[in-house]
């Protein structure tokens, strides 16, 4: 410890005499007769202050060190002299580029590898040697040649390495265990390095010097005029003379004139996608390109470029496109399609021949007249409708925000039309089908109000292409949906047909969508087709189940609602909501991340609590009268709805009711009024609701609701309290449920005539006679055995036909007794299962059942 404190302390010594050194210098170099003023002022406070910054510390010690020296060898201390100090000063003053920094490191890392192949040590080389490769691939990022150096040391390491391999085994014994794989990296690592050099490597080799020479004519400084320069980045560069350009990273400096832009253009694309690449700056320097840019040629390839560096500034896949950029993007994309279309000498084609970027291109040179540039404008469009879908997704739908962002819609459709009209022109059909495909996604769920406003901005800008030129929207959305169904993607065709039935439905020609639906029958193959398909499929069911409700077809409606209600998911199935848990099991973040991407924007959302209260109200009107209809308590286990018939279970529970909140809570209520035949209570709790307003024409709604549950509460009524009348008159109840007599008197002939009550009509006097059945408690017991005898019957066909469908064998191996045991078996399991006898007596139905037996056991044998 007190060594520490020693050596602590003589440093402090030897610093505190370095700076007393630095300070006195001047002084005892001079002599005394000579020495000048001391600067007082601001002025030589300044100019010591500069002079006492510029020295370190380090050459404070360097002048202790000679001083020393000095001391050892002369005896004495010597004073240097004024041409050695202005020598040092002008040693130090020396300020080099960063070219010739890079250029000098490039060197100073190729020795360091030479040093190291003189004592075999193939560890260092291999660090050394990634090195340079990184500093050789800035060096290319840059535009820069590469320097003769390095290829003359790659071939020098390329020689020395096969020297090495030709005596590996022998290498490899002296080797130790790092340094031979380290050998064994470097020999891929050079024949990578060198295939990707080839051609620099062979100019090299053919002639050293001319190569050489080129790389110094091209560092060669140049006075360069004024003129409108961008560099690539900043360092710490020289003073400069106003009469020079500033320059970055690398000493270039990019020119911005018609002639440079395909060099330009390259240097940009190169360096696309790499790590340290600026994307701001690139989409300035092509901002900068399209301003110089002469020819339609040289626009289109700026503006492909410009595009595409707009949509790669934001690489996050789970954020959305700045607002900004995506305007941005979207006039470019419009200007793009605007050049293309205007001269029909330029096309924009996803596959075309090869062909030199670095030249200029006109239709003069081309065959047929035509420029095929290499791009896709669709892609562009695809990329600007998603984008807008994704920023839709993560703005609060219940802000400003996304008020102001859906206005851009107008925008993207005007965009999608005039893209429409560019592949019409230029006869391009897959393209073609893709963006009317995305034109129907933005209209086939919106009312006529918004597609004609969406409609009218296209006259206002002279867009008109020539496929759905009509005046009403069913005429557009046919038109569009004709042309797809046409084509030959099968994808579209289904979608184009899941849009036309939406938009039928939303119109509410049920018959006319139940009808496409059924024959185009996408209901046995949607399960194979893709998520977002399958996502358009559901709210087509769902608004065809709506179209019914609102056209007042309550059993139509409530069956095709069914299916979405019973799996309990109906927002995930909408694509509106994420659920955590699927399946009893947990989503995983990926999982989580990949369902939210699917999720529609908030103003395509079906009202899911609507929707709900469609369903419940439909299965209220069919469950309560059917309840009301049955006697027994097993039939009252069959149920049409179970959602509906587990919340009514849920209500009867209840001790105390209070008054309803919520949508449920007013069917819940109203479904019991229904069942005590209190059907004008009924129809005020079920007009109560307020989701109502949200369906257009909500009186027409109302009203459809107040007949059908008159109508029901009849129904309800005569199966409820026929047992208790003899005869019943048709004006009764025609006065007691508001309803016409002719209406009445329709409602209880149907009901007779199905066979649902047991009563005929008396037309002469108008009323109705009630046929009494009283059974026996012998005839209700026969009854009750005959269902159970049936139940079991088909329970036990059922799993005969599991059992003996591994038993065919039987009969086809020729084995006499094998077929005697399985017709044994078979008749033995019928006779049992089907019947049989107890007790001396035999049951119901067993004649039946054994007949059946057997004669399944005969089938199956032979």
């Amino acid at each position: 410890m007190s060594r520490f404190f020693r050596q602590l302390g003589d440093s402090d010594s030897d610093t505190e005499e370095s700076d007393e050194e630095l300070l006195t210098s001047d002084d005892e170099d001079v002599p005394a007769q000579k020495q000048p003023a001391k600067p007082t002022g601001p002025a030589g406070m300044a100019r010591f202050l500069r002079t006492a910054g510029s020295d370190s510390s380090s050459e404070s010690e360097s002048s202790s060190d000679e001083d020393e020296s000095d001391d050892d060898d002369d005896g004495h201390t010597g004073a240097r002299s004024d041409d050695e100090e202005s020598e040092d000063e002008d040693a130090k003053r020396i300020v080099k580029s960063t070219k010739d920094k890079r250029l000098d490191e490039i060197e100073a890392t190729g020795k360091a590898m030479e040093n190291a192949l003189k004592i075999n040590d193939w560890t260092t080389i291999s660090t050394e040697f990634d090195k340079l490769l990184r500093l050789v691939q800035r060096q290319s990022n840059l535009a820069e040649p590469i320097p003769p150096f390095f290829i003359k040391t790659l071939i020098n390491l390329e020689s020395s390495l096969n020297a090495a391999l030709a005596k590996e085994k022998e290498a490899k014994k002296k080797m130790s265990p790092m340094n031979a794989r380290a050998l064994n990296s470097m020999k891929q690592k050079i024949r990578k390095t060198v295939k990707e050099y080839e051609q620099e490597t062979r100019d090299y080799q053919a002639d050293p010097d001319a190569f050489e020479s080129k790389f110094a004519a091209h560092n060669r400084p140049q006075k360069k005029k004024p003129e409108h320069t961008v560099t690539d980045g900043s360092e710490d560069e020289a003073e400069a003379d106003d009469r020079f350009t500033t320059v970055g990273k690398g000493g270039k400096a990019m020119q911005f004139t018609a002639d440079a832009i395909f060099k330009t253009l390259k240097i940009v694309q190169e360096a696309r996608g790499k790590k340290n690449t600026d994307r701001g700056e690139q989409i300035r320097i092509l901002e900068k390109l399209l301003e110089v840019a002469v020819t339609s040629y040289q626009r289109i390839r700026v503006l492909l470029a410009l595009v595409s560096s707009r949509f790669d500034y934001n690489s996050s896949i789970t954020s959305y496109m700045p607002i900004e950029l995506w305007l941005a993007a979207q006039l470019e994309v419009d200007q793009l399609i605007s050049v293309v279309a205007s001269d029909s000498s330029y096309a924009v084609e996803e596959n075309t021949q090869d062909y030199d970027e670095s030249l200029e291109r006109s239709p003069d040179t081309e065959p047929g007249g035509v420029v095929r540039i290499r791009g896709s404008i669709i892609s562009f469009v695809d990329r600007l409708d998603d984008e807008f879908t994704k920023s839709l997704q993560n703005i609060d739908p219940h802000g400003t925000e996304y008020i102001d962002r859906l206005k851009d819609e107008k925008i993207l459709y005007r965009t999608i039309c005039r893209a429409q009209a560019y592949y019409e022109s230029s006869n391009q059909p897959e393209p073609l089908g893709r963006v009317v495909m995305r034109r129907l996604e933005h209209i086939y769920s919106k009312p006529d109000a918004v597609v004609s406003a969406l409609e009218s901005s296209l006259t206002t800008s002279n867009v008109m292409p020539s496929i759905a030129l009509v005046s009403t929207t069913s005429n557009l959305i046919r038109s569009l949906c004709v042309h797809l169904y046409k084509v030959d993607n099968s994808l579209l065709r289904t979608r184009a047909m899941l849009f036309h039935i939406y938009h039928h439905a939303l119109h509410n020609d049920f018959y006319t969508a139940r009808d496409m639906l059924l024959m185009s029958h996408l209901q046995e193959s949607i399960h194979s087709a893709d998520v977002a398909t399958q996502i358009l499929y559901n709210r087509t069911v769902v608004q065809l189940g709506l179209c019914a409700f609102r056209s007042g077809l309550i059993k139509e409606a409530q069956t095709t609602l069914q299916d979405i209600f019973a799996t309990q998911r109906v927002k995930e199935l909408l694509a509106q909501g994420v659920h955590q848990q699927r399946f009893q099991t947990q989503l995983t973040p990926e999982q989580e991340r990949i369902e939210r991407s699917r999720q529609l924007p908030f103003h395509m959302h079906i009202n899911t609590e609507l929707l709900e209260a469609a369903f419940l109200v439909s299965s209220m009107l069919i469950e309560i009268p059917l309840l009301a209809s049955i006697e027994s308590e097993e039939q009252k286990r069959k149920t049409i709805s179970k959602p509906f018939r587990r919340l009514l279970d849920f209500a009867d529970r209840q001790v105390f009711t209070g008054p309803p909140e919520s949508t449920r809570d007013h069917i819940m209520q109203a479904s019991k009024a229904l069942q005590d035949g209190e059907w004008e209570r009924c129809r005020d709790l079920i007009q109560s609701i307020k989701i109502w307003s949200l369906m257009p024409e909500v009186a027409s709604v109302k009203e459809m609701l107040a007949k059908r549950i008159q109508e029901q509460g009849l129904r309800t009524y005569l199966f409820t309290y026929a047992p208790y009348y003899s005869t019943l008159s048709l004006s009764l109840l025609s006065k007691q449920f508001s309803l016409p007599l002719r209406t009445v008197t329709s409602i209880v002939s149907k009901m007779i005539w199905n066979e649902e009550l047991p009563a005929s009509l008396d037309q002469s006097t108008g009323v109705i006679v009630f046929h009494r059945i009283e059974h026996s408690r012998t005839q209700q017991l026969v009854l009750l055995i005959s269902e159970k005898v049936n139940a079991m019957v088909e329970h036990n066909e059922k799993n005969l036909d599991t059992k003996l469908s591994g038993m065919s064998g039987w009969g086809d191996r020729g084995d006499a007794k094998g077929e005697k045991r399985g017709e044994q078996t078979l008749e033995r399991r019928g006779n049992r299962t089907r019947g049989g006898q107890r007790g001396g007596t035999p049951r119901r139905g067993s004649r039946f059942a054994q007949g059946l037996g057997n004669q399944m056991g005969e089938q199956r044998a032979r």
